[in-house]
């Protein structure tokens, strides 16, 4: 094996000896092995694997009245929080990202100067299948995972019945025509359609995502006004441009770390006050939802209100 080969396949600790400009202190870390939910295959989903994280950073000289000061060193504890972070972020599917991600969130760190992260899948083969990365503060990193922008909006779930008569443009749909008049961002939840009922719990979760799909699209047919948003980013883009939108929520709930576990009772209402709670939106409108439905939600702070339509009728 060739220096050059050996080098590729070495610790990140030995890359970053041998492409030094310079003498630096160096913090590392080794063989960090953490079980995540990560990958874009199918076959990796509703599962973890193994990941082995092994992060080195170069750091600026110690100052020299250290005075053995835990607080004025970069803690390895640090390495630990950063991947943490962003494993807890959201659910991602490659591992390029969950690197640039942590490699950032380090150089954010006064004293990291360059840092290489090398992460590996021990569970998808006969070997250890990974990438590794080097960035520098000298380079224009990607920032990491922010918090959503200071908008908020409100978040408008349509009960089955609701949505019916909207679609058949009965009176449901005059208040649907009046919130599209209101200041400010909305997002539509909606209820799934009816779907077959099958046994397996988690194949009911998927085809039930894909049944609220099914009415955001019917409700952006009907409606121009609205459009369908699917990911998290342009969901957020969309709330800051103070439009109104639909949500389809296969991709922000599969990808979340901690999402809610079922659809509930409602149909997709505990969706909605799941979103509503991700969202921290600044109202959450329940259409033609009983009282005692509503109460088994968790909204926390959302400030939240029932609408029944019949009593709205003259």
């Amino acid at each position: 094996m060739t220096s050059e080969t050996q080098l590729a396949f070495d610790h990140p600790e030995a890359r970053s000896l041998a492409s030094a400009t310079g003498p630096l202190d160096r913090l590392s870390l080794r063989n960090h092995i953490v079980d995540v939910e990560i990958g874009a295959f199918q076959a990796e989903r509703d599962m973890t694997q193994r990941l082995s994280f092994n992060l080195v950073v170069e750091i600026a000289p110690l100052p020299a009245d250290l005075d053995d000061d835990v607080d004025r060193i970069l803690s390895y504890d640090r390495l630990t929080e950063a991947i943490s972070y962003e494993l807890a972020a959201e659910r991602l599917n490659l591992l390029e990202t969950l690197s640039e991600r942590i490699a950032a969130r380090v150089l954010l760190e006064p004293q990291a100067q360059r840092v290489f992260v090398r992460i590996e899948k021990l569970d998808r083969g006969p070997g250890a299948l990974g990438v590794e990365i080097v960035r520098s503060k000298t380079e224009t990193a990607p920032e990491p995972a922010a918090a959503s922008a200071a908008a908020t909006p409100k978040v408008v779930f349509l009960s089955p019945d609701t949505f019916d008569s909207v679609i058949c443009k009965k009176p449901a749909a005059k208040f649907l025509a009046d919130i599209l008049l209101e200041d400010g961002p909305v997002v539509f939840a909606l209820p799934a359609a009816p779907v077959a009922s099958v046994a397996d719990t988690a194949a009911q979760f998927h085809i039930d995502l894909l049944a609220i799909e099914q009415n955001a699209w019917r409700l952006a047919a009907q409606e121009n006004a609205l459009r369908v948003v699917s990911s998290r980013a342009e969901l957020d883009w969309a709330v800051r441009e103070q439009q109104k939108i639909i949500w389809a929520p296969s991709k922000m709930v599969l990808d979340s770390v901690e999402g809610p576990p079922a659809l509930g009772p409602a149909g997709g209402l505990s969706l909605a006050a799941w979103l509503a709670r991700e969202c921290e939106a600044s109202a959450f409108v329940a259409i033609g939802v009983a009282s005692d439905e509503l109460a088994g939600e968790d909204l926390a702070d959302v400030a939240h209100q029932l609408v029944d339509l019949e009593q709205r009728e003259p």
